[in-house]
């Protein structure tokens, strides 16, 4: 099957001469929750607003639901529903008329039954004869994702959707992305809150400087790269770990109370047994233990130090 979003060869060079994006080959497929995540300026707005049509790409080709952004661009567009970053909305109209109004926008007949089920879901229903202007900031971007569902778009471009709102709208925001993928939408999603994308991704994008670094299922890559990390309260200090020891590579604290093993999780195992063994032939015993597993935070933050 054709992935709902297939790009090759992208790039963009500015007038400043600042390349924003760099030979980016990505495909997204249908019913997928994408993470993209990166730094401040490393190329997601770029890259979300070429294939919304918003900016137009110097190099490459990119098309949405099988039709290319250029050459079909009414048909891709109509498949793509996009919550930007700004809160762009005319202040002076009511939520059921701004989100109406979206929808025919993209040629859509009306569909009042539609457009109340979007605003229900989005807890707006209750809102809908108000103001825009009379929104708080959270509600504002409520009725921001309620019109890019208002035309019943199969991919779904989420940029910062969350950015300063409220933990209840985060919450809902997460309820409703699994929805839409359950009905076979596909989800592209860019985030601070990287707490959303280990809760909601299949697969995790990471993007510096233009250039995607990596692409890899989510528990993949938390299993390749995660790191976890075990910590044995020591009955009695200790000054120095033994040399015998040295190959676990351990961490011991200043007050020589705790010892700390670091390892991944393709030696879990052997490298714990082996290692308690070790301590216990030498007569170090411990009172008890603690384990922490590295979050993907950890792990894009390790990549993103790597790369630089």
């Amino acid at each position: 099957m054709q992935p709902a979003i297939s790009i090759r060869d992208l790039s963009k060079t500015y007038e400043s001469g600042f390349q924003a994006l760099k030979n980016v080959n990505l495909d997204i497929g249908h019913g997928e929750i994408f993470a993209l995540l990166g730094p401040n300026g490393a190329g997601k707005t770029t890259l979300i607003s070429i294939i919304c049509g918003i900016v137009k790409a110097s190099t490459g080709t990119v098309t949405a639901d099988g039709h290319d952004i250029i050459t079909d661009y009414r048909a891709a567009r109509s498949k793509i529903g996009l919550v930007p970053q700004e809160l762009t909305t005319d202040a002076f109209e009511t939520v059921w008329a701004t989100v109406s109004f979206s929808r025919g926008l993209f040629g859509h007949s009306a569909n009042p039954a539609h457009i109340e089920q979007v605003l229900r879901d989005l807890s707006l229903w209750e809102k809908r004869d108000a103001k825009i202007m009379t929104l708080s900031g959270g509600m504002k971007r409520r009725v921001m994702i309620a019109k890019a569902l208002s035309h019943e778009p199969r991919i779904l471009f989420l940029d910062e959707p969350t950015a300063g709102v409220d933990v209840e709208l985060r919450r809902d925001m997460w309820e409703l992305v699994r929805r839409l993928r359950e009905g076979g939408v596909t989800v592209i999603l860019t985030t601070h809150y990287i707490e959303e994308a280990e809760e909601m991704a299949d697969r995790v994008g990471v993007i510096r400087k233009g250039e995607i670094i990596l692409v890899e299922e989510k528990r993949e890559l938390m299993r390749k790269l995660g790191q976890k990390q075990l910590t044995l309260q020591l009955q009695n200090p200790i000054t120095v770990v033994p040399t015998e020891l040295a190959e676990y590579r351990l961490t011991l604290s200043e007050d020589g109370e705790e010892i700390t093993y670091t390892y991944d999780t393709q030696s879990e195992r052997t490298g714990i047994t082996s290692l308690l063994q070790g301590l216990s032939e030498r007569g170090i015993r411990f009172k008890d233990l603690q384990t922490r597993q590295s979050s993907l935070e950890d792990i894009f933050v390790s990549l993103v130090r790597e790369q630089a």
